[in-house]
């Protein structure tokens, strides 16, 4: 039953949509994962993939079934902006691993990497029933962690000096939120829109809410 709810056409968002891939994104696959930066934040290895690499990648990372990839598409101009993925799912222990890259460098800094991670986190904490989904970032990446944080995850461990970048070593930090997180945070962000809960501040502190 969780293999027929597993790959959803879209997911609909309220600045993007995520769509399943297609092969003619392979040619935005090539170009993100050959950008220095791009690859700086997202690969172990130091330097861009070869373009046999990325294609074997996008084969069976985008197309492949055993993950649930999704292309990131801004709502307003339907552009292709980036991946996210599921991968790893355990349906007995009801976990998967998540992944995103967005690939287009002045879509950073937007909202829509954590608007596309809430919306994967929605589908399979909500409509695929699992219980736990989590993630790894490279420690130097803070406008990932601050994202994830937003969305709900918290750091629960991490591998010391996993990765030699820009000269130095960095930690690599795992992350996750389970499903009564997720539960408790819905719950208190329909309050909030109905009136019924207080407001969190900047630093997470709650203010009386003033709606009607």
């Amino acid at each position: 039953m969780l293999h027929r709810r597993w790959f959803p056409d879209h997911l609909d968002g309220a600045t993007v949509v995520l769509r399943r891939h297609t092969r003619d994104n392979l040619r935005d696959f090539m170009r993100w994962y050959q950008d220095p930066e791009v690859a700086r934040l997202t690969r172990y290895q130091d330097g861009p993939m070869r373009a046999e690499e990325i294609e074997r990648f996008f084969t069976m990372r985008a197309l492949g079934s055993d993950s649930l990839a999704m292309g990131i598409h801004v709502r307003e101009t339907n552009r292709l902006i980036g991946s996210c993925a599921f991968s790893q799912l355990d349906g007995d222990n009801g976990s998967a691993l998540f992944h995103i890259t967005i690939g287009e460098r002045d879509a950073w800094g937007k909202g829509y990497g954590g608007e596309a991670t809430s919306l994967m986190v929605d589908h399979a904490l909500g409509s695929l029933g699992l219980h736990r989904v989590a993630l790894s970032v490279f420690a130097f990446n803070e406008r990932a962690i601050r994202a994830y944080e937003r969305v709900g995850f918290v750091t629960e461990g991490r591998s010391r000096e996993a990765i030699w970048r820009d000269g130095r070593w960095w930690d690599e930090i795992h992350m996750s939120v389970l499903e009564p997180e997720w539960r408790a945070r819905r719950w208190q962000e329909r309050a909030i829109a109905e009136g019924r809960a207080p407001v969190p501040d900047a630093e997470g502190a709650v203010a009386p809410n003033r709606g009607g």
